[in-house]
This record gives C-alpha cells, structure tokens and sequence, in this order.
C-alpha cells in the first residue's frame, strides 16, 4: 500500500468513524438505537454485505448479523463480535464533540467501540463475495453489551456455537494496542435487609434498623475480596430509609464482582449464601448471579493468538497480548463455549467510558489492513 493510498483509506474510514459517533446511541434508548443499527445496516449493503436484523425485544436495539454467506450455507465459519450502543447519554456530544486534535479524535463510544466496529466492517466488505473466504465470516453487533447483554446473550450462543474461531473488536488495550487473551467473569450480589420501622424518638426501641444491619453486610461483603486468588468484590450502591426521624425498615446494596475461573465464583457463591443476619430481628435476602463467566487463556487461544500475530506483523506493526483485564465483553460468553477467542482487536486509543475518550488516527489504516489479512487468511 502506497503512502497515498494509505491517507485515503485512513480518511475514509475517519469520515465513516464520525459519522457514527456523532449518532449517539446509549444502551437504555431503543429509538437511537434504532437509528445506529439503520446507518451501520446501510453502510454494509453498499459495499455488497447480506444484512439480516434480528429482533430482540421492545426495550433495545436489534442485533444486526452481518456476513458473506451464500444462500442456504450453514457451515461453521468465523465470528466477529461487535456492539453499537455506548455508555453515554444523549447530549455527551456537547462535552465531548467529535473532532481532531494531533493524533487523537475524539468522541463519545469511539473507543469503545465503534471505531472497532468500522474496521472490522471495512475488512468484511472487502471480502464480501462467498467466494473470497473458504470459510463463511458472521459479523453480530449488538444492542446491549455496555448493560450487560441480557437480551443478546442468547443470540450471541446460538452464533457461538457454529464458530470455528471468535473474534471480538472492543477496543485494544491502551498500554500499546494490545490484544486481549483472558478476562474475569463478572456478576452482582443483590442484598436486601428486611427490618422494622419505627418512630425514631417516641418508639426507638420498637425498630429493627435494617441499614444497621446492610453496615454488617456490607463489611461482610468488602472482605470477600482477594487480590492474590484474582476476586474482588464492591459494593457500588445502598438504598434505604424514607426520612431521618424513622427508623429505615429496608435497606438494598448491589456489589459488583469479579472473578478468575469457575472455581473462584463457586467459592465466592458459597461465601455470599452462607451470610447471617446480625441482627436475628431482621430478614436478609440474598442474590447472587454471575453474569458472564470468566474467559480463560487456553492452548487454542494461544495457537490463535500466534496466528494473529502473523497478520498484524503483515499490516505493519506487532501484536502483543495485555494481562488479564477485570473488564468483560461478549468475548466471555464464546469463550465460555470453549471457541478459541481473541479480544481487544478494535482501535487503539484510550479514554473509554469517559470523556477523554479518543481513538489513534495514525493507527487506522494498520488496524483496518490487520482485520483484512486476518479475516482472509483464518478463513
């Protein structure tokens, strides 16, 4: 590729970038979602991709499936995971516009991901007759993984479980770009403490504190966490009591969790149900729900990581892999399934979630050509 043709396609795929990013599409609004998945379903039939929309309910977006099959082919082929929803809210453009500054563009959910799913996309195009691939490439985006993937986790399964390999394009790792080979498995403990309401000054006596009570649990729960085993636990939010002159008579926490292996969530489940009231006066009710599983390093994700590495060698610039991420992606639920998984392929840049968030531009072309040779050369 000549240093002009690489300016074009840099250009071209930072026009497309823009034009999606400055479609906000946070994961709770069906009606942006809506709008998202229509540019991305136009974007793919004009370069020659078979569109299919997928209906996953009221409350969201639809999945799009995106591929190169030829009529009736149900062969297993290779997946490419991807999502379109963000973690901000409509009107995040005013604080953080789409816009160029040096290296950096910057926008809401460019980093995460949709600069990832423009270069996963440009590569498929290029690949867009059945006939330019031995295998057939599945390109699934979805609606809700920034919530946890409730509605998708399904389809993504079903499409998991005809792979050969998957492919996911959340953002490259920041210390580098690099790619991701193994993740947590992530989950919540929902705690509800059941008291006794009472006036706080005439009938202090009569009440049962149910916040009192969550204060034990919560510690409770706090010292569940262990760095050297790889889990920890956090209690992210509390809600309870009506005013200050009544004694709370309900109190509710959510923690967050993560966890190495199936071996650490059992372990940490049985922690979370063997827990007590302190006080024999109040009622707990306990739930725990893991829900991705971790995503582990195997021999199969390893001997598709040396393979990868061969391809972005080719498009100009080394592959390196990142420790375990405490972070999920729809990468666990394949890996879950035991299909040899690589994460962390999208763009490079840094900032997700937050409004520094940015891609790399002098990255693009390398990271398009590396999706190119990949998805030829595994297929």
């Amino acid at each position: 590729m000549t240093h002009d043709d690489e300016q074009r396609l840099t250009q071209a795929l930072k026009t497309q970038i823009t034009r999606w990013v400055n479609l906000e599409s946070p994961s709770h609004d069906s009606t942006a979602l809506g709008r998202m998945a229509a540019i991305i379903e136009s974007d793919a039939l004009d370069v020659g991709l078979q569109v299919e929309r997928l209906d996953l309910g009221p409350d969201t977006g639809p999945a799009l499936h995106i591929h190169n099959r030829a009529r009736h082919d149900d062969r297993s082929g290779i997946l490419v995971l991807g999502h379109y929803d963000t973690v901000h809210p409509i009107g995040t453009l005013e604080k953080n516009p789409c816009r160029q500054e040096g290296n950096r563009l910057y926008g809401p959910g460019i980093y995460d991901m949709k600069a990832g799913v423009c270069l996963a996309l440009h590569a498929l195009g290029l690949l867009a007759e059945p006939q330019a691939t031995t295998l057939p490439i599945d390109l699934l985006l979805l609606p809700d993984e920034e919530t946890g993937s409730h509605y998708s986790r399904p389809t993504i399964e079903d499409f998991a479980r005809r792979a050969v390999f998957a492919l996911v394009a959340e953002p490259a790792r920041a210390e580098g770009g690099r790619c991701v080979t193994a993740r947590k498995g992530t989950g919540h403990i929902y705690v509800t403490a059941q008291g006794q309401a009472s006036h706080a000054g005439i009938a202090h006596d009569k009440g049962q504190n149910a916040i009192e009570e969550m204060a034990h649990q919560i510690l409770a729960l706090q010292k569940m966490t262990n760095y050297e085993v790889g889990t920890t636990v956090s209690v992210g939010t509390i809600k309870g009591g009506t005013t200050s002159n009544v004694v709370p008579d309900r109190c509710h926490i959510v923690a967050d969790f993560r966890v190495v292996d199936e071996n650490s969530a059992q372990a940490l489940k049985q922690e979370v149900q063997a827990l007590q009231a302190h006080n024999p006066n109040v009622v707990l009710d306990v739930r725990f729900e893991l829900n991705r599983p971790a995503m582990p390093r195997t021999e199969e994700t390893a001997a598709l990581l040396k393979k990868c590495q061969q391809f972005a060698l080719q498009a100009g610039f080394a592959l390196e892999e990142a420790p375990r991420t405490g972070g999920a992606s729809d990468a666990n639920f394949t890996a879950a399934l035991r299909v040899p998984t690589l994460d962390g392929l999208g763009a490079d840049g840094n900032g997700a979630h937050t409004l520094n968030e940015h891609i790399l531009v002098s990255t693009l072309a390398q990271r398009a050509r590396f999706w190119h040779y990949t998805l030829a050369g595994l297929s």
